[in-house]
């Protein structure tokens, strides 16, 4: 799990879904475009919900790991969705191979994009 650094708070996430959103946050920022994207979290007193954030090129976004954190708030439809959503703004970006490399890849069915 990692905190999402987020304005003057941060949000709790799932490790691969911070990477997803960064990610897009990224592609964003490069464009000029922003978005409002919906992220599962978790709340300090451990509810799972979702949040929803306005992204683009004035975000300032960092995230940290969180030590010994309980059950993630993973949802794959949402990592998949953003990692399509940023493709789609850097179709001839190649593979991501040297990002992130403390977080896993989600695996999917290449069809699905």
């Amino acid at each position: 799990m990692r905190k999402l650094h987020y304005a003057s708070g941060y949000l709790l996430m799932a490790d691969k879904t911070c990477k997803a959103l960064l990610r897009y946050a990224r592609a964003l920022s490069q464009s000029g475009e922003s978005d409002i994207v919906m992220v599962p979290t978790i709340s300090e007193g451990g509810s799972l919900g979702y949040a929803h954030l306005l992204i683009g090129p004035a975000s300032q976004l960092f995230s940290t790991p969180v030590e010994n954190a309980s059950e993630e708030p993973f949802d794959e439809q949402t990592i998949v969705e953003l990692e399509q959503r940023t493709a789609e703004m850097q179709p001839a970006r190649p593979e991501w191979a040297t990002e992130f490399t403390d977080i896993d890849d989600l695996e999917f069915d290449e069809r699905s994009r």
